[in-house]
C-alpha cells in the first residue's frame, strides 16, 4: 500500500484538483462524495463525514452521522477527467460510525469480515468475474432505449461496430491498474464481454463496481448507454456475471482445489465448497440475482442456468469446473454461473464464499455431476432442485437461509428484505403493457 506522502506526491504530478471518495449502498449503487483538492490531506488523516441517512440501506435519520476512510490502494486519477482544469482523482472508501467501528451496512466491510473469517479457516479467496453487458443506442431526448448498437453475434467482426469503442473502455480501465485479458463480442446482438484478471476477492470486486462505472462513462462519450440489465430484451440471451472462485492455501500460497490425486484433479476441499454452493443456491438467490428482471434471464435455453447441479464441461449446470491446464495446477477454478450484472459485487463475494466455506465446515458432498445438457432431459428424473422462478421467491428463500443472513449481517440483511420486497410488491402491483394488450381486447 503507498503511504500518505507518496498519495501526495501523485497528486501534485498529476495536478488533481478534486477527489472523489466512492463506496456503494447496499443494491450496488455507487455513492460519491467530492472534495476539492486541498482537503485531501485532512481526508488521509481523518476521514470525511457525511450524512447517511438518504443512502439506501445505510441508517435511519437518528444514526445517520457517519465517515469515509480512504483506502490509499484505490487511488487513480479518472482517465476521462485527466486533463484540464478539473482533473480528477478518485479513492474507494470503507465507512466508519461515528466511535471509529467499521459501519455494519457498508458491503465492501461486509466482504473484508468474511474473508477474516476464511483467513482464520486457512484459506484466502480468490475470484475473476465476467460481466456481460449491452451497448444501446439513445433517443433524441438522449435516453437510453432497447435498440442494440450493432447486428453481430459471438466473435464476428464485421457486423461488429463497436471495436473501437471497446478498446476505449480496456484502456480506460487499464487506467484504473485494471489488468484486462480479453474484450469481444457476445452472443446476443449488441450485447460484449471484457474480461479482467483472477485475483484477490476484494480487489475483484472493487474492479467490478470500477468496471460498471467506466464502461457507462466511455459508451456515454460514445453517444451510446451500457446497461448491465439482466434481461432487457426477450427471446435473446441475457447478460451474466460469472464468477470463477477458488481458495489458496494461506500459508502456502498452493491452491486448495487442486489434488493430483483427486477426481479429475479436484480436492476435497473444492468439492466441499462446490456442495456449499449448491446447498446454499436458493438462499443466495435474491443477492446473486437481485432484480425483479434477473429472473427473466434465469429460464431454459439462453445459456443461463436453471437447474441446481453442477458438471465440470457443462455451461447448463449451475456450477461449472473449467478443464485444468496441463502442468497449471495453480488454474484450477470453480465457476458459478448464476449471478448477474446487477448484483453487488461486496456481497455476492461474501455470500458465495460463506457458502462454500459452510460447506468445508460441514464436509458436505456434492451428488454426482451433471454431464448433459440439463435443457434436454426431465429434471425431475435426476431430482434436480430448480433456482426461484421469481424475485418474491428468492426473497423467501433467503428468509429461510441463516448461512446467507449470517453473512450479510443484521443490518444488511434486514434492510436488503426491506429494499427487496418493496420493489417486488412494486412489480407484483403493476399493470404491464403485454397484460392491457393480452387481455382489454378480450375481457
Amino acid at each position: 500500500m503507498p503511504g500518505k506522502e507518496e498519495i501526495l506526491s501523485l497528486i501534485e504530478e498529476h495536478r488533481v484538483q478534486f477527489i472523489n471518495l466512492q463506496f456503494t449502498d447496499i443494491v450496488g449503487v455507487i455513492k460519491n462524495v467530492t472534495i476539492p483538492v486541498h482537503e485531501i490531506k485532512e481526508a488521509l488523516d481523518h476521514g470525511v463525514w457525511f450524512d447517511g441517512s438518504s443512502i439506501e440501506g445505510f441508517a435511519r435519520i437518528a444514526e445517520s452521522d457517519m465517515y469515509l476512510m480512504l483506502d490509499l490502494d484505490t487511488f487513480a486519477v479518472i482517465p476521462w477527467e485527466s486533463t484540464g482544469d478539473y482533473v480528477t482523482a478518485r479513492f474507494i472508501c470503507d465507512v466508519y460510525t461515528p466511535n471509529g467501528d467499521p459501519f455494519p451496512g457498508d458491503p465492501r466491510g461486509i466482504l473484508k469480515r468474511v474473508l477474516r473469517e476464511a483467513r482464520d479457516l486457512g484459506f484466502d479467496y480468490n475470484t475473476g468475474p465476467e460481466l456481460e453487458f449491452f451497448l444501446f443506442k439513445l433517443d433524441a431526448s438522449g435516453r437510453p432505449i432497447p435498440e442494440p448498437h450493432d447486428a453481430a453475434g459471438y466473435f464476428d467482426v464485421s457486423t461488429d461496430y463497436a471495436t473501437h469503442i471497446r478498446r476505449q473502455m480496456v484502456r480506460a480501465l487499464e487506467g484504473f491498474g485494471i489488468v484486462v485479458e480479453a474484450a469481444h463480442h457476445e452472443v446476443a446482438v449488441g450485447q460484449h464481454e471484457i474480461d479482467f484478471r483472477y485475483g484477490p476477492a476484494l480487489k475483484t470486486a472493487d474492479s467490478a463496481v470500477t468496471f460498471r462505472t467506466t464502461l457507462k462513462a466511455i459508451a456515454q462519450l460514445n453517444g451510446l448507454h451500457a446497461t448491465f440489465m439482466p434481461k432487457p430484451i426477450a427471446g435473446i440471451n441475457g447478460s451474466g456475471m460469472h464468477v470463477h472462485q477458488s481458495l489458496s492455501d494461506v500459508r502456502t500460497g498452493k491452491n486448495a482445489f487442486y489434488d493430483s490425486q483427486g477426481d479429475k484433479g479436484l480436492s476435497k476441499i473444492a468439492l466441499n465448497f462446490i456442495a456449499g454452493l449448491l446447498e446454499h443456491a436458493r438462499g443466495m438467490s435474491a443477492v446473486l440475482a437481485p432484480l425483479v428482471n434477473s429472473y427473466k434471464r434465469l429460464v431454459p435455453g439462453y445459456e443461463a442456468p436453471v437447474y441446481i447441479s453442477w458438471g465440470r464441461t457443462n455451461r447448463s449446470a449451475l456450477v461449472r469446473v473449467p478443464r485444468i491446464s496441463p502442468g497449471r495446477p495453480q488454474t484450477t477454478r470453480i465457476e458459478l454461473r448464476c449471478p448477474d450484472p446487477s448484483a453487488n459485487p461486496y456481497l455476492s463475494f461474501a455470500v458465495m464464499l460463506a457458502a462454500g466455506l459452510d460447506g468445508i465446515k460441514r464436509d458436505l458432498t456434492p451428488p454426482p455431476a451433471a454431464e448433459e445438457d440439463l435443457y434436454h432431459i426431465d429434471p425431475s428424473a435426476r431430482g434436480l432442485e430448480t433456482l426461484p422462478g421469481s424475485l418474491g421467491e428468492a426473497i423467501e428463500e433467503l428468509k429461510r437461509d441463516e448461512v446467507v443472513q449470517a453473512a450479510l449481517g443484521e443490518h444488511i440483511y434486514e434492510r436488503y428484505i426491506e429494499a427487496k420486497t418493496q420493489e417486488w410488491n412494486d412489480y407484483r402491483l403493476f399493470v404491464s403493457q403485454w397484460e392491457l394488450d393480452r387481455y382489454l381486447p378480450i375481457y
